[in-house]
């Protein structure tokens, strides 16, 4: 691209995106990527959720147990490949790996060999893999874009991946009554493997930057030991920190999908109807969500500070608990679901990404799939029996609500904490430094 090309290119999208000069194609390929990672896993969530209600709503907190104990395994050999791969093979490498789990589940359902195994089984390893490919990806946007690029672009990369899950369900919608369920999972992977050629431009585009030529900009493997990543969440108050954001985040989403299993199964006696009613939610909450993150991310954390950006989600959520637990209606469930999501999806996530761009290279990758997979996960297990176990004592879903409010609210109150910390931690950093830190990142 030339730069008076570059230049008009800016001058159209700058008051929209706040990209600057050289920043284009970074930018596209990281919307391009997003996008691609999204529509394959939302053209299979409706698949997954109306399995999990097929095994059995009362067997959900196992399903989410097992893919706790799933995640445990695949950590150390995620990080066996980090220490081994360069950037550029690492993400191909476990991106083939899930495309190849794909086609492997897209054989065993058409076998129709064990059915009931083969929906559980697919529950828990798509559970896995969102959080994987989902964590990679802002590893790699944290490794390639600095602390004040992030603050502005993260929400445009982000709509990528919303303008994804608006496809997702579209395709899942058109395709799923020619193709059924075995026909949708080769659309998936050929679309999961569109996010290699995105790489590569990505690539290109950092190669391409000033001061981009070190040993480390060309894409050296991390080195260091398979279990660095839970080594560093130990010795860190700042990734503990993340940590117990994650933890909350996850209990109340997992206490929200509960009750929303609940409701739905309640409230739609037809299979078709309980995934017609996800695909949805998925829709609307994905519409919401992409105006939300070209037109509203950047400007609001720009307005309001990172800190009470991230604080605003859980405090909104508090609301939403409250007129949860007075009115336990599908169009409540649905209606906060959407809100939360897109909240999340358009504030609360560009600006947890935030939290990992002043670490190093290594925390980038090994710290933060750590926190990603092992503490999500292990949040939504405990959050599950949890459930579980408030609603063995005679709490509905109102009475659940009831516990969650406050719960919300001290979110709400870590997330403010968690903000200050960032940038107090950015602040700590002398200029030189932060330049070293962002120079060997690449």
């Amino acid at each position: 691209m030339t730069s008076s090309s570059d230049d008009r290119h800016v001058a159209l999208f700058s008051r929209v995106l706040l990209v600057q000069r050289g920043e284009l194609a970074g930018l596209l390929g990281g919307f391009l990527f997003f996008f691609c990672l999204l529509c394959s896993y939302y053209i299979l969530r409706p698949v997954r959720d109306e399995m999990g209600i097929r095994s059995g709503v009362e067997t959900l907190e196992w399903l989410f147990t097992a893919t706790f104990l799933v995640m445990l395994a695949a950590v150390p050999i995620y990080g066996f490949l980090a220490t081994r791969f360069p950037r550029k093979y690492l993400v191909p490498v476990v991106y083939g790996l899930f495309i190849a789990c794909i086609m492997g589940f897209s054989l065993w359902l058409e076998s129709g060999s064990a059915p009931v195994w083969a929906a559980r089984s697919f529950f828990v390893w798509l559970s896995v893999f969102n959080l994987f490919v989902v964590s990679i990806f802002w590893s790699l946007m944290a490794d390639l874009f600095d602390d004040e690029q992030a603050k502005r672009l993260f929400g445009a990369i982000a709509a990528g991946g919303s303008l994804g899950a608006i496809a997702g369900p579209g395709l899942t919608g058109l395709l799923a009554s020619h193709l059924g369920a075995e026909g949708l999972l080769p659309v998936s992977a050929s679309v999961l493997a569109l996010t290699l050629p995105c790489l590569a431009m990505l690539l290109r585009w950092q190669a391409g930057r000033p001061g981009q030529d070190s040993g480390r900009a060309k894409g050296e493997a991390l080195g260091g030991g398979v279990l660095d990543g839970l080594r560093a969440v130990g010795g860190s108050g700042y990734l503990q920190g993340v940590c117990g954001y994650i933890w909350l985040y996850t209990t109340l989403a997992t206490f929200l999908y509960f009750a929303q299993a609940e409701i739905v199964a309640g409230a739609f006696a037809d299979s078709a109807q309980r995934t017609a009613a996800f695909a949805w939610i998925d829709f609307a909450t994905n519409t919401l969500t992409i105006a939300l993150q070209l037109f509203v991310t950047a400007r609001l954390i720009k307005a309001l500070g990172l800190s009470n950006a991230l604080a605003l989600v859980p405090a909104v959520l508090v609301g939403g608990f409250l007129i949860l637990a007075a009115a336990p209606v599908f169009a409540a469930i649905a209606a906060i679901q959407v809100v939360r999501r897109a909240g999340n999806f358009a504030i609360a996530r560009p600006g947890r990404e935030m939290l990992f761009t002043p670490l190093s290279r290594s925390d980038k990758y090994k710290a933060k799939n750590v926190v990603d997979t092992v503490v999500y996960r292990g949040g939504d297990a405990i959050a599950g029996w949890m459930y579980a176990g408030l609603a063995a004592l005679g709490l509905g879903v109102s009475g659940i609500a009831l516990v969650a409010a406050p719960v919300a609210a001290a979110w709400s109150v870590l997330a403010w904490f968690m903000g200050r910390a960032r940038e107090a931690r950015v602040a700590a950093q002398p200029e030189t430094n932060r330049m070293q830190t962002e120079g060997a990142a690449q």
